[in-house]
């Protein structure tokens, strides 16, 4: 079951009578280029009934470009696979795959971890 999670930016009320939220900053992402993020790939097997999944980690951009990078590392590794706060998940010890996949289109600060 999918949780639905509202960003309200951390304000749950304001007594504050002049207090005006600006919708326009919340849940805005800072657009990092490829060539500063710092991702990092890594194998996890624990809560997954022993199957391996390979995790990028650290990718700071909004959801659907997680989406579309997700897709594009699903697709070249052959296999499935999502996003899930944050964090890509590709099925499978992909990492190699992941890092030359990365590398190649202008992530030049990732690493396996």
């Amino acid at each position: 079951m999918a949780k639905n999670k509202l960003s309200i930016g951390g304000i749950v009320y304001s007594t504050n009578p002049s207090f005006n939220r600006d919708d326009n900053s919340i849940g805005d992402k800072k657009n990092i280029l490829k060539e500063h993020q710092h991702l990092k790939i890594k194998l996890e097997t624990k809560h997954r009934a022993g199957k391996a999944v390979s995790l990028v980690l650290g990718f700071a951009g909004t959801e659907e470009e997680g989406e579309e990078l997700c897709k594009k590392l699903k697709m070249f590794c052959g296999t499935g696979g999502s996003l899930k706060e944050n964090e890509i998940i590709v099925q499978g010890d992909n990492r190699e795959k992941i890092l030359k996949w990365l590398l190649k289109n202008g992530y030049k600060n990732s690493k396996i971890i």
